[in-house]
C-alpha cells in the first residue's frame, strides 16, 4: 500500500519523492482549459461503459473511536461482493486514515476473503479526520483507471469544509458519486457529509451506532450501484430500504 501522504512542497520535489516512495505529488492549480481536458480524458474511459468492471473505493475513518465500527464493517464487507456478484463483478480499493497524518490505500481487491484478511490486520489509532485525502485519492484513481462510486463511513469531520467541497466538486465533474454514511448525530459532520454527497451526485445516510443491519443495507446498495449503475440501484430499491434511501437523493 502507498506510504503516508506528504506535506505540500514544490511540484518537482513532490514528483521526485513520489517516484521514490510511492506517494502522490501535490496537484498544481488548474486552469479552465486544464479542467476541461481532464474531464474529457476521464469520460473517454468511463467505468460506466457496457461490460466495464465495477470499481468502488471503500473509505473508512480508522481513528481510535472507530474500532467497533471497523470490526462491524469488516464483518459486513462480504455482503458487498455478494450483492455485486448477481450483477457482474466488483473491485474494491480500501482507503483509511488513522493516527498522525496516516492515510493509506490498498490495491484493487476482487475477493472478500482477501479484503477481510487485510482489514483484520488494521487497528484503529487516535488522530484527526483526513477526509480531504480520501477525496483526493478518489479523484486520482477516477482519472487513472475509472471509479463508479466512493463509499465513506465515519462519524466526525475536523477539516475545512470549503476545501472538502472543492475536492467533492471535482469528483462531481467526473460523475463519481460519493455515498457518505454517517454513524451518529454530530451536526458538523452531517453538514459536511451532506454537502459532499450533494456536490458529487451521491447520497448522505445516517445509521445508528452499532447498527449492523442498517450499515449492511447501505453497503449492499452502494455495491449494487458500483456493479450495475443506476438501473441496478433502482431495481434493488423496490425491495431494500437502503437502496431506496440512496436513489431518493441521487441526481
Amino acid at each position: 500500500m502507498p506510504g503516508e501522504p506528504t506535506k505540500p512542497r514544490s511540484r518537482d520535489a513532490a514528483s521526485e519523492q513520489s517516484k521514490a516512495s510511492g506517494t502522490l505529488p501535490q496537484a498544481k492549480t488548474s486552469t479552465a482549459d486544464d479542467i476541461a481536458a481532464f474531464v474529457a480524458r476521464a469520460r473517454a474511459m468511463s467505468p460506466h461503459a457496457p461490460g466495464a468492471k465495477g470499481r468502488m473505493i471503500f473509505a473508512l475513518d480508522a481513528t481510535m473511536s472507530r474500532q467497533p465500527t471497523w470490526d462491524m464493517a469488516c464483518a459486513l464487507q462480504a455482503d458487498m461482493f455478494r450483492e455485486a456478484a448477481a450483477l457482474g463483478s466488483l473491485d474494491i480499493r480500501l482507503v483509511y486514515y488513522r493516527g498522525f497524518n496516516e492515510c493509506r490505500a490498498s490495491s484493487w481487491i476482487s475477493d472478500s476473503a482477501k479484503l477481510a484478511g487485510l482489514m483484520s490486520k488494521i487497528d484503529c489509532r487516535g488522530g484527526n479526520t483526513q477526509i480531504g485525502k480520501v477525496l483526493a485519492e478518489a479523484r486520482r484513481e477516477a482519472a487513472a483507471s475509472g471509479v463508479r462510486a466512493v463509499v465513506f463511513v465515519g462519524d466526525a469531520m475536523e477539516e475545512k469544509v470549503d476545501e472538502l467541497c472543492a475536492k467533492a466538486g471535482e469528483l462531481g465533474m467526473l460523475k463519481v458519486p460519493v455515498f457518505m454514511f454517517q454513524e451518529g448525530h454530530d451536526a458538523v459532520a452531517e453538514h459536511a457529509f451532506r454537502e459532499i454527497a450533494r456536490l458529487t451526485g451521491g447520497a448522505w445516510c445516517r445509521f445508528d451506532p452499532g447498527a449492523a443491519a442498517q450499515l449492511r443495507e447501505l453497503l449492499r446498495a452502494a455495491a449494487a450501484y458500483a456493479a450495475g449503475g443506476r438501473e441496478a440501484l433502482l431495481k434493488l430499491a423496490k425491495t431494500a430500504s437502503g437502496a431506496a434511501l440512496l436513489i431518493g437523493q441521487m441526481k
